[in-house]
């Protein structure tokens, strides 16, 4: 994943909200998706895209990274959004409710019809997959190996909980199972998993408790629905000091090691080989990007 962008908090900004649009440049989000999609009643459709494309075009995002939610393919408003959001300096979009290859498939043919308009070479746009079905979580591996697009995936909990059949908890049993096997399927095909929204944005201790869940999943970050809900994402996936002071020991004492011709050594009364030598490696790569430690 090194050559891919890496986002711990990315923050859902509803297209139709002229105030929220021109305030998003100026919080610290990784990356940001202004939404087209459920936060924007259907006679609203039309002036978000109008309002998305202006805050494209007008620079504000600028040095940002930004996607915008399109609706979903079943919506039949796919097209139209695409038509009016692709311009020069928009990264990906967001895909919701994806179910099948077909679907990737489809929606690999309306970009780069929307990049041919935009006068962007064909595969620039990156795009974000959201899985809100069992069918679709039962198809994601075939879904996510479907495109040389995907950046990320992950896991709409309020709409694949209605379609199990159950409702959101809050101590989130119902999703554990299904947001491993979004982590898990991630991983393997070497895309971002970003984590399901935390719903109650004056609950900070619930946020960071689940945040925290998701990381230890494999989750590299996690959307936000509210600019306070930021800071402790941020927090939570970026290595703190005692995990940058262990992995610096790490990856030292493993590189004295290996001078010396041993395989494997002990490190704090803990045995450290290959393995945890490149977690150690990444831990300290993860850190200089988000620049903290040494």
């Amino acid at each position: 994943m090194n050559s891919q962008p890496i986002f711990r908090s990315v923050l859902y900004v509803p297209g139709n909200r002229l105030r929220m649009l021109a305030k998003a440049p100026t919080l610290p989000a990784d990356a940001f998706v202004l939404d087209l999609e459920d936060s924007v009643p259907l006679e609203e459709k039309a002036e978000a895209r109008r309002l998305v494309r202006e805050a494209l075009i007008s620079g504000a995002f600028a040095g940002r990274t930004v996607l915008v939610r399109v609706n979903s393919l079943p919506s039949g408003l796919t097209a139209d959004d695409l038509k009016e959001v692709v311009v020069p300096g928009l990264f990906g979009v967001d895909v919701p409710k994806v179910e099948s290859p077909e679907d990737v498939r489809e929606v690999e043919e309306l970009l780069a019809w929307a990049e041919g308009r935009a006068d962007l070479p064909r595969g620039t746009l990156r795009v974000g997959i959201g899985i809100e079905s069992p069918a679709g979580l039962l198809r994601a591996e075939a879904i996510v190996r479907a495109s040389r697009r995907l950046v990320s995936l992950s896991l709409g909990a309020e709409d694949f909980t209605f379609n199990l059949g159950t409702q959101r908890s809050s101590t989130g049993e119902e999703l554990f199972l299904p947001r491993a096997l979004i982590a898990l399927t991630a991983r393997a095909v070497d895309v971002q998993a970003l984590d399901t929204i935390y719903p109650d944005f004056r609950d900070p201790e619930g946020l960071i408790r689940e945040a925290r869940l998701a990381r230890q999943l494999g989750f590299t970050g996690k959307y936000a629905i509210h600019p306070d809900q930021l800071e402790p994402i941020n927090r939570v996936f970026t290595p703190d000091e005692a995990e940058l002071r262990w992995a610096q020991e790490v990856v030292e004492a493993y590189d004295a090691a290996q001078q010396a011709g041993l395989g494997s050594i002990a490190v704090g009364g803990r045995m450290v080989d290959r393995p945890i030598y490149e977690r150690a490696r990444r831990t300290l790569e993860l850190a200089a990007r988000w620049g903290v430690g040494r």
